[in-house]
């Protein structure tokens, strides 16, 4: 499954010369021509029409936010609001979101591969087929120095909206007699893109639920890389005929950059909650569990533990109860790699630094006094005055027969979860609206 790096070599070092300026962090295309992701968030996404996207979904919220290209991170969200029923103003959730890296080590130990960084990953934007995006937009975006297209002008990101089932469900029974049913289905704005990195390709996806939630995934498909089957490496999975031919496994590890602008301020704060079984004590009839809230205020490599979780707080808004806004992050399923350093932890949280844009190879030059070019090494006890948070997510592939072909896609994420941004369920009934707080 070696991503077949040879058939790309052509050209790439005077390409990598050429990008140079790009590794700073400029565009690899046109884009919004107000957005600046770490400056002071306006309200609502500031960008121009063609780079905003705006969706009102059908059970009333709204989404907004603008978007740009890069050629290594690819597409980036900025200026995201979440607008639910009920709420007079935006509330901005986050000033940037995008990938960070993948981290493609294999098992064997002949070869490590940093596909945003090193072989530029937004330069492998895919046109899609209008089958791709049913019952949505797909948007041109300028590639720069496009290696799937014959054209810099790639129909590469769809905008659409998707069911998702059941947004809750709820049989009441009153006191007076009688039920009711209540029930919603749920409903998404879907936003993504595919980029072709040699035999891989990934689609990268957000998903913005109606109830305020944000799935961040990637999914890898495409093809297993011919010239792994090699059964004299001693590694892999049997692929094919016999066990003559076996593809070399290895891992995927997907890094993505949150920087937070809750309530359209960069300074919340961090949070950590761990909670604790004890045996029940005499005369108790359960055993108890007692949660305990850390404050973070300087920079953490986290690892996710059994009941540990974090939330970012905003530092300015509350909600109509007068509880912080904040959003919890959860994560998914998680084969962590510990190979190498800054693939060692689930989490990181550090002090916003323009330069640090790149969980590993970050290709920006930090100047005097910056040491370290991966996110691990960022951690070195700086107070957390302006948070940003970075999420690493395993898979470690052992092929299958049923990887051919093309690769069924395999899927690596997680979740923001809105805790406290509203005072009830954003699309509670209007027939339970007073029932915040105790029923009775």
């Amino acid at each position: 499954m070696r991503v077949n790096r040879v058939s790309r070599a052509p050209g790439r070092t005077a390409l990598a010369l050429a990008l140079a300026g790009l590794a700073a962090g400029a565009t690899a295309g046109a884009g919004p021509a107000a957005a600046q992701p770490e400056a002071a968030p306006a309200a609502a996404p500031d960008c121009s029409a063609a780079y905003r996207i705006e969706q009102k979904l059908s059970n009333g919220t709204t989404w907004r936010m603008c978007w740009r290209h890069e050629a290594m991170a690819g597409i980036i969200l900025e200026d995201v609001t979440y607008q639910p029923p009920g709420e007079a103003r935006p509330i901005k959730v986050l000033n940037s979101a995008k990938l960070a890296q993948i981290h493609v080590p294999y098992d064997d130990g002949s070869e490590e591969f940093d596909d945003l960084t090193s072989y530029y990953f937004g330069d492998g934007l895919e046109n899609l087929a209008a089958g791709e995006c049913p019952g949505g937009t797909i948007r041109t975006v300028k590639v720069r120095f496009p290696e799937s297209t014959d054209s810099r002008n790639v129909k590469g990101l769809c905008t659409t909206t998707r069911s998702r089932g059941h947004a809750y469900r709820l049989l009441n029974q009153p006191l007076t007699g009688g039920q009711k049913l209540y029930q919603k289905q749920g409903k998404d704005l879907l936003v993504y893109a595919v980029n072709k990195v040699s035999w891989y390709e990934y689609i990268t996806e957000w998903r913005f639920q109606d109830d305020g939630t944000i799935h961040m995934n990637v999914g890898a498909t495409g093809s297993l890389a011919p010239q792994d089957y090699d059964a004299a490496d001693g590694q892999g999975w049997p692929i094919g005929k016999g066990a003559a031919a076996k593809a070399l496994s290895h891992n995927h590890n997907v890094f993505w950059r949150l920087n937070f602008g809750l309530d359209g301020s960069s300074k919340g704060r961090i949070e950590q909650y761990d909670s604790k079984i004890t045996p029940a004590a005499p005369g108790q009839r359960t055993p108890t569990n007692k949660t305990t809230r850390t404050k973070v205020t300087k920079e953490l490599a986290g690892d996710a533990k059994n009941m540990r979780w974090w939330r970012v707080v905003s530092a300015t808004g509350k909600n109509k109860d007068g509880h912080p806004r904040s959003y919890e992050l959860v994560p998914g399923a998680n084969a962590k790699y510990t190979g190498r350093g800054f693939t060692k932890h689930d989490v990181y949280f550090t002090q916003y630094n323009k330069c640090e844009q790149y969980a590993s190879n970050n290709p920006l030059s930090c100047g005097a006094g910056h040491t370290g070019k991966s996110v691990d090494k960022w951690v070195n006890g700086e107070p957390l005055k302006n948070p940003v948070v970075w999420v690493n997510v395993g898979f470690h592939h052992i092929a299958r027969d049923e990887d051919q072909q093309p690769m069924p896609v395999h899927w690596q994420g997680f979740s923001l979860a809105p805790r406290d941004v509203t005072a009830m369920n954003p699309l509670t009934p209007a027939e339970l609206a007073d029932a915040n707080g105790r029923l009775d």
